[in-house]
């Protein structure tokens, strides 16, 4: 859980906050999220959400296109002794990173934001969450 703003270095790493160093230190996979970020899973998440997109048919064109985004983009790694992972040129360049980002903890995942794309997805979310409204009980 948690927002945190860390800098990527001039060798496009990211130092992981500290609360996720535990989390992510016996493996981790990086990957192309939903709605423009990076999504990095703990390794052993990542081979559950693995299992569960290849139990999928084939002949479904959704379960195929999310298989070539899930895995065509994934980067396995290991954070260093300093907490640090490295974030391939091409995951950066398809999130819009450059120096300054957004981490962010939701539950079994972390993301990686670009500022201003985080910016723009709250401001729709908050509003959504604004609106929700309890349905009512059936009689």
């Amino acid at each position: 859980m948690g927002t945190h703003t860390p800098k990527l270095d001039e060798k496009g790493r990211l130092v992981l906050p500290a609360k996720f160093r535990d989390g992510l230190s016996d493996g981790l996979v990086i990957t192309q999220g939903q709605e423009s970020c990076l999504t990095v899973w703990p390794e052993q998440t990542f081979m559950t959400e693995a299992n569960r997109v290849q139990s999928q048919p084939m002949t479904n064109k959704d379960s195929r296109d999310y298989r070539r985004v899930l895995f065509g983009g994934a980067e396995q790694t290991v954070p260093d002794k300093q907490g640090r992972i490295g974030i391939p040129l091409f995951l950066r360049v398809s999130a819009g990173l450059e120096k300054d980002v957004v981490v962010v903890g939701v539950g079994d995942r972390v993301e990686i934001w670009s500022p201003q794309r985080w910016e723009q997805y709250q401001t729709g979310a908050q509003q959504k969450f604004t609106d929700l409204d309890e349905q009512p009980a059936e009689a």
